[in-house]
């Protein structure tokens, strides 16, 4: 038999809950950070590591919505519905951690103009300045004050998430990595895609 929950004591552990969760997202970059105060891990070498937690950051804040549609909003997709807008905002604060590295191992601005035109390079530009505008309105006030506007600006989360990958693919040159984020969520998207096509015909079967 489950517990009841005291009404007040909710919000607490909703809390609590969040607070958890950002600390043990907050984890991996502690562990990078120190690695290079001490000076044993270079930058270049933080370099892979961040910008990779945030592709897959991304992909778990996007998964969740195409999984409710086609599952059913079952108690394990409601919390993880409920904690996609934090993944979200990890993503991108890996991402800034990951330019941060990048600025640190260039040493200085003019190498970095010199290959802002290289495509491996432009595409991870572009990502990070997709990502701004969800990660600065990804709260509540935000949400209530743009309204239908507020999911619009969170579609581009798509598109950086895309870009990623290319970044990814076009520095490493190995399709593998790629794929492999990839893949769930083209999954997800196509039994959204199944869900909504069953919904449809079920409703033109009953008029």
């Amino acid at each position: 038999m489950c517990p009841v929950i005291s009404p007040v004591m909710r919000p607490v552990i909703r809390k609590a809950g969040r607070s958890l969760l950002w600390l043990l997202l907050a984890v991996p970059a502690a562990l990078m950070l120190a690695g290079l105060m001490r000076g044993t891990t270079p930058a270049m070498d933080l370099l892979h590591p961040s910008g990779e937690l945030s592709v897959r950051l991304m992909l778990l804040a996007l998964l969740p919505g195409p999984l409710a549609e086609f599952f059913g909003a079952n108690r394990f997709l409601r919390g993880w519905l409920a904690i996609r807008r934090n993944l979200g905002v990890a993503a991108f604060a890996y991402a800034m951690l990951h330019l941060a590295f990048y600025v640190v191992d260039m040493g200085a601005l003019a190498p970095m103009v010199d290959e802002f035109a290289l495509p491996p390079i432009w595409t991870g530009w572009l990502a990070l300045a997709l990502m701004v505008p969800p990660a600065a309105v990804s709260f509540d006030a935000a949400m209530r004050a743009l309204g239908r506007r507020w999911k619009a600006l969170q579609r581009l989360v798509y598109a950086a998430f895309a870009l990623g990958l290319v970044h990814w693919l076009l520095l490493d040159w190995h399709w593998q990595p790629a794929a492999v984020h990839l893949a769930p969520l083209v999954i997800a998207w196509a039994l959204r895609r199944h869900s909504r096509g069953r919904g449809r015909n079920l409703a033109r079967s009953t008029t």
